[in-house]
């Protein structure tokens, strides 16, 4: 689609001697030739196009959504979205399927238990990441409860000799 703008600037051209480039760009390919040839019909033809250039732009427009409408019409690309509006009666008893299987939530003291059990287990020793796979929780859930022993005293912290992992240690088991 061509601009109104564009097209006044290229009828400058006829300031510069290159008349008719204007009429060029919308489509008058015989009077753009003209006006190249005439300087313009001699500069009144110029001036006359100063009002006609909006008018001109338009019907080329029009001229080119006639043309190209078929193109349009028959792209792929172009979709169609109509609203389907079902009964809701019709869905009531259904629930929506689960992605993941999302195993019961549980309670502070039970997931505590668990880290004493993993702990000891594991001779007194407890990882993080031991924790989550003993109880199931988050790392962040499991690391606030042992962070929350240690700062109790039932637990004291350090780092694996070989790996550097920080360990929580149950003095007690």
């Amino acid at each position: 689609m061509n601009k109104v703008g564009v097209a006044y600037v290229l009828w400058l051209g006829g300031l510069f001697g290159v008349s008719g480039l204007h009429r060029l760009y919308n489509g008058e390919k015989a009077t753009g030739v003209l006006w190249l040839g005439t300087f313009g019909l001699f500069g009144f033809g110029q001036l006359l196009d100063l009002i006609l250039i909006p008018k001109m732009v338009e019907v080329h427009n029009a001229r080119l959504a006639e043309k190209y409408q078929p193109l349009l019409d028959q792209n792929p690309t172009t979709l169609k979205i109509e609203q389907v509006t079902l009964p809701v009666k019709k869905f009531a008893g259904l629930r929506s399927p689960k992605l993941f299987d999302v195993p019961p939530a549980i309670s502070q003291q039970q997931a505590t238990i668990e880290l004493l059990k993993a702990a000891e287990s594991r001779g007194g020793k407890l990882s993080v990441t031991q924790g989550v796979m003993a109880t199931g929780l988050s790392f962040q859930q499991v690391e606030t409860l042992l962070n929350q022993m240690l700062k109790s005293g039932y637990v004291e912290i350090s780092n694996d000799a070989e790996t550097g992992i920080v360990v929580y240690e149950f003095k007690e088991l």
